[in-house]
């Protein structure tokens, strides 16, 4: 049975919830053989809910608006569009980010998030 938020009361477990992953484009991978796993949860209030998660490596990425937290592994984000100080994410973390914004992920330890887009 697939979880999904779409009805109230509905668990689904961010850290252990099995996610496919594919591995990333070669024009966007800057560094090792990272890949991507993704598990919409489906709308809520307008937004999209789900789990995304990256292994380790470096790649490049345009972002979408997005709040997201981190609920475990460790990542570097730099900020090439617009200039910003690279930030540094774990367990805990949360983040916003802007459409538009050009930036590098490099992960350290796979990272995995809860998002709202």
């Amino acid at each position: 049975m697939s979880l999904t938020l779409q009805t109230a009361g509905v668990v689904t477990d961010a850290l252990r919830s099995p996610l496919e992953h594919a591995a990333l484009p070669e024009d966007v991978v800057r560094a090792g053989a990272p890949s991507t796993g993704i598990r919409e949860l489906g709308p809520f209030a307008g937004v999209e809910l789900g789990i995304w998660e990256m292994t380790e490596g470096a790649a490049v990425d345009t972002e979408i608006d997005e709040v997201f937290i981190v609920v475990a592994g460790s990542a570097r984000v730099e900020f090439v569009e617009p200039s910003l100080p690279s930030i540094e994410v774990r367990a805990g973390s949360v983040v916003r980010l802007a459409a538009g914004m050009q930036t590098v992920w490099t992960v350290h330890e796979t990272l995995r998030k809860v998002y709202i887009a």
